[in-house]
């Protein structure tokens, strides 16, 4: 069974896009290859707790579980020795990153406080755009009473598009409400 994303991305997207830039051949049409979900945990060096707690809401919101990041290096100055955990991410691929993108976009997105719609400046120059979340509880699967501390996190939305524009039209068309 398709979800709603891929029936939406080929009723409407590849046609549209295909119109608009002119692709000869349907392998050229770009699509959207897989989200990356990260979410810095530095505070958490020391507290194990928080760290386990941070991971368990990481796995609520993406459906699968995060793999723990270490420190690559040593830093004095913030107290950090390499090996320590200091973040957690995950990457979603096919279906789990479908169900994922129509559920950031119809259910999280407008839950944000003062939501006016995505900057249309975080395009990398390779067609894949990063997204700042600022806490956690805008995701339907996290319990505000079992939050110990509001987290943000970033998310990295992977396409196959090889411009800037090729890219924000891809995502537009799928539901990502952008700002003109």
């Amino acid at each position: 069974m398709a979800t709603r994303l891929k029936e939406k991305y080929l009723a409407e997207a590849v046609p549209a896009l295909q119109q608009k830039f002119g692709y000869k051949n349907v392998m050229q049409i770009p699509k959207l290859d897989k989200i990356v979900i990260n979410m810095g945990l530095g505070d958490c060096k020391d507290n194990a707790k928080a760290l386990e707690s941070a991971v368990e809401e990481l796995t609520q919101i993406a459906g699968q579980k995060p793999l723990v990041t270490k420190a690559k290096k040593s830093i004095a100055n913030f107290k950090l020795r390499e090996g320590m955990n200091v973040g957690a991410k995950v990457t979603l691929r096919g279906k789990r990153m479908e169900e994922f993108f129509d559920k950031l976009v119809s259910i999280a997105l407008p839950r944000v406080r003062d939501f006016r719609g995505l900057s249309a400046k975080a395009f990398d120059g390779r067609g894949n755009y990063a997204l700042g979340v600022r806490e956690q509880l805008i995701f339907p699967e996290i319990n505000y009473d079992k939050v110990e501390k509001i987290r943000g996190m970033e998310m990295i939305f992977v396409t196959t598009a090889h411009t800037d524009e090729e890219a924000k039209e891809l995502l537009s068309l799928l539901g990502m409400p952008f700002t003109q």
